[in-house]
């Protein structure tokens, strides 16, 4: 079976699959467009073929991790031709594995879809930027950009910090330094300390795990450093009360403080399946205006969506106004629409108007 894993990994570049899963007593499963795919031609998993296949990917030393943690976060290059991000675990006793294909190419704003105004945000010298939504939507393809951008277009200093790395970059007009977690450092939190020693510019941390990251990366948007980072949360709203509600009581109103003196914005995304075959993102776009900075500061953060669908004229996009756009250009169905729309009623509304 040695020649499976390299076979599997074919079929998903050849198929432009997202990701590979790997579980026992099921056949290897792929996932296109959104949706997944058994590959009945493979035989079924048994438990030491799994393990023969993910061992295959880590070193001694990840393989001992892995069996003492019983989980593992890890990159790995297929013949120097694709990266994927790879995820090790255990369930109900058994090994299984879950690998998400990283693009060798970094897209720019337009290829990717993505709405102009990412770039404003890109050309500010300090703040705190996050691309929020749910688990495989697109959100390091997005920082990934969004860093590339400031890559060729300004000199910079830039730190990554993520866990596993996943698109590598190569540095243009600005340095780019990319550190893993694990690997080049304990935590992101350790990393971020550090980063005030490094003379750093710009950093883009891969994912806020917990209050002390987010606590870290918001003080270095306070300290002159532009900060880009992601949550998995499904709108502005719900990403500002996350970030907010992870600390304790009397620690909040510094944090909202914080935030409202450093958000430049949230950009919340979904991937679609497009008519015409393959992806397309629906983005809802909140900025950080004097008014929505009020709002964060007195903690009425319920009020966030109203002015993102009335601020439009500011560059806000609410995602039911995306989802319009995208049914009427014909990219999407009314059924899609209405399966990622948070406000169907809303959704309805705008339209029929």
């Amino acid at each position: 079976m040695a020649e499976l894993f390299p076979e599997l990994l074919q079929i998903v570049l050849k198929e432009n699959a997202s990701d590979l899963h790997l579980s026992v007593g099921r056949h290897p499963g792929i996932r296109v467009n959104g949706a997944l795919f058994e590959l009945a031609k493979y035989p079924i998993l048994t438990p030491a073929l799994i393990k023969e296949l993910i061992f295959v990917m880590l070193s001694k030393e990840q393989q001992e991790r892995f069996l003492l943690k019983r989980e593992l976060d890890l990159s790995y290059a297929f013949k120097e031709t694709a990266r994927f991000r790879v995820n090790v675990f255990f369930q109900r006793g058994y090994m299984g594995a879950a690998l998400r294909y990283i693009s060798t190419t970094i897209r720019n704003f337009t290829e990717l879809n993505l709405p102009p105004i990412l770039a404003e945000f890109c050309n500010r010298q300090q703040g705190f930027i996050l691309v929020v939504g749910p688990t495989g939507h697109g959100k390091t393809t997005t920082l990934a950009a969004m860093v590339d951008y400031i890559n060729h277009a300004r000199t910079e200093h830039i730190i990554t910090v993520e866990d596993p790395i996943e698109y590598l970059f190569t540095s243009d007009r600005s340095i780019i330094d990319q550190r893993e977690v694990g690997a080049d450092t304990q935590s992101f939190a350790r990393a971020l300390r550090s980063m005030f020693r490094e003379d750093v510019d710009v950093a883009m941390i891969g994912e806020m795990r917990d209050p002390e990251t987010m606590a870290m990366a918001v003080t270095a948007a306070e300290t002159g450093h532009l900060i880009f980072s992601s949550i998995h949360t499904n709108n502005a709203a719900q990403t500002l009360d996350r970030i907010i509600d992870s600390f304790p009581a009397h620690q909040q109103g510094q944090v909202r403080a914080q935030l409202a003196s450093t958000l430049v914005a949230i950009v919340s995304q979904r991937l679609i399946p497009r008519v015409a075959g393959g992806l397309i993102p629906a983005v809802e776009v909140l900025i950080g205006t004097p008014a929505v900075r009020t709002l964060i500061r007195e903690a009425k953060t319920h009020e966030i969506d109203l002015v993102i669908e009335t601020s439009s004229d500011q560059g806000m996009v609410s995602l039911n106004r995306t989802l319009v756009d995208l049914v009427r250009r014909g990219e999407i169905t009314m059924d899609q629409a209405m399966d990622y729309s948070l406000n169907a009623d809303e959704f309805r509304s705008l339209l029929a108007g």
